[in-house]
């Protein structure tokens, strides 16, 4: 996982590889952590009105390697992560 990619390939809770659009990637000095937003890619072509986004910590990928995705565990975590979607998308919408 790296800043600027636009696609990324995760493994669902089924083991299987779901390739997913970046919606966002941030980093937080107050977690000292970077974060992805990202959802299944297709999804936004559905007739569902909701896109269900998730998001993961990674740490940045040293040496060209591939970043670790990591689980968001606490709550302090997701309000920041909500606050910065909710940010996001609110500029969006005023383009």
């Amino acid at each position: 996982m790296e800043h600027g990619e636009k696609q990324i390939t995760i493994i669902d809770e089924n083991g299987s590889e779901q390739l997913c659009e970046v919606l966002l990637t941030f980093d937080s000095e107050e977690f000292n952590k970077s974060y992805v937003l990202y959802y299944p890619v297709g999804a936004e072509d559905g007739e569902e009105e909701e896109i269900e986004i998730h998001a993961s910590a990674f740490t940045p990928a040293e040496d060209g390697e591939d970043g670790e995705l990591q689980p968001i565990e606490s709550d302090e975590e997701w309000d920041m992560i909500e606050e910065m979607l909710n940010t996001f998308l609110a500029e969006e919408d005023e383009e």
